[in-house]
């Protein structure tokens, strides 16, 4: 305890630069890994996924959305998905579904370089602090990201449970401007992610970010406790 009073200001502050930032590395290290073709496969092959009424196949939604995904991931413009045609030739997408599909480009950019900067963070401020002997206010910090984590997890999953679309169309207003994420059900964006792809979506963000906030409490518990006894 003396030693955790005697504390330079610099480890405070890493300290709590530790503890805010793990929450969103777990959280945005979870989105990452639903952003890939392996997640989409997955998801359209759960039992009771929604046919579309309009006519996309299995075979259609798993050509078409992975080009969305790849949209949001690249550095390429607009065009990428403005220029697709089916095969009669009309539009995959309309204008109104682009521009939210820019807005969802640079959102999803900017939390991944969040997440970038964030993760590359904690791993620097861990090595300075291992090499400082600020080894347990490391592993103390990032248990306590972990667990804060875990209760937010609870709080959000209590949340959708009472109402999914509370979280939904709040998530919205609070990223896009006015009304331009809703959309005919007639649209490709709707065919290719209807609301039950949503709420997929936020059960495995939940339950991957769950496991992998266990998993840090869990290292960083042990240990501190090696450390204590080897102290």
């Amino acid at each position: 305890m003396n030693n955790e009073a005697r504390q330079p200001p610099w480890t405070i502050i890493a300290r709590v630069l530790i503890t805010a930032l793990v929450p969103f590395v777990l959280l945005l290290t979870s989105l990452r890994l639903l952003l890939t073709d392996a997640f989409v496969h997955i998801e359209y092959r759960l039992p009771g996924f929604p046919e579309d009424t309009y006519g996309f196949t299995l075979e259609d939604r798993l050509y078409w959305a992975p080009i969305a995904l790849d949209y949001l991931l690249n550095n390429e413009g607009i065009e990428f998905l403005g220029d697709l045609e089916f095969d009669d030739g009309s539009e995959v997408y309309n204008q109104r579904e682009l521009q939210h599909m820019v807005d969802v480009k640079r959102l999803t950019q900017l939390v991944l370089g969040v997440w970038v900067v964030g993760l590359a963070s904690v791993v620097i401020l861990g090595v300075v602090m291992h090499r400082t002997g600020r080894r347990e206010a490391f592993w103390a910090s990032l248990r306590l990201g972990a667990k804060i984590m875990l209760w937010f997890l609870l709080v959000l999953s209590i949340t959708l449970i009472v109402s999914f679309s509370f979280v939904f169309v709040g998530f919205h207003r609070i990223f896009f401007e006015g009304d331009t994420w809703l959309f005919r059900y007639s649209d490709t964006l709707i065919r290719l992610f209807p609301v039950r792809f949503w709420q997929v979506v936020f059960i495995f963000i939940i339950g991957l970010t769950a496991g992998l906030s266990g998993l840090t409490h869990l290292v960083a518990s042990r240990q501190l406790k090696k450390d204590a006894t080897s102290d």
